[in-house]
């Protein structure tokens, strides 16, 4: 068997739905980049994001690895298929006040079931901010609304 591929229209489709989601829009996060296995995720920090000591919180941060986590694996979900976060273990590892977070996250495990994925987030200048895996539940029968039919996202 060949190696799989992301479909390029599946990726630009994906990422122009999750981008403009209310969550991604709160947290001014967007989907940089998707390939197979493997996602870019970008949050440029605001104000919005920093807790009172002037830090960027952990929520914000703990988001940014779940997002990247989850889109590196949801690619590789059957068709009519979804998934859902279960579980999350993040390593907060150093302070963000200002600029970006990039998040690189990537698919260790891809089951029937279960899957696993990690993300780390770096700021502009390369500093590990924080490290985290996340486990997502497949769920049959679970479509983004009004988005049923993307593009397949296989290529071989």
């Amino acid at each position: 068997m060949s190696e799989l591929r992301i479909n390029p229209k599946y990726t630009k489709a994906l990422a122009m739905i999750v981008n403009r989601c209310p969550y991604f829009s709160l947290l001014s996060m967007k989907i940089k980049d998707l390939q197979w296995g493997i996602s870019l995720v970008e949050v440029k920090l605001e104000e919005k994001h920093l807790q009172p000591f002037g830090n960027v919180h952990g929520g914000a941060i703990a988001s940014l690895v779940d997002a990247a986590a989850f889109w590196a694996v949801y690619p590789q979900v059957e068709e009519g298929k979804g998934l859902t976060t279960v579980e999350m273990k993040i390593n907060l590892l150093a302070p963000a006040q200002k600029g970006k977070l990039l998040a690189q996250g990537r698919c260790i495990k891809m089951g029937r079931s279960l899957a696993l994925g990690e993300a780390q987030v770096k700021d502009a200048k390369g500093i590990l901010v924080a490290h985290g895996t996340a486990t997502m539940m497949v769920v049959p029968d679970l479509h983004i609304p009004r988005y049923e039919k993307l593009p397949t996202s296989r290529l071989e």
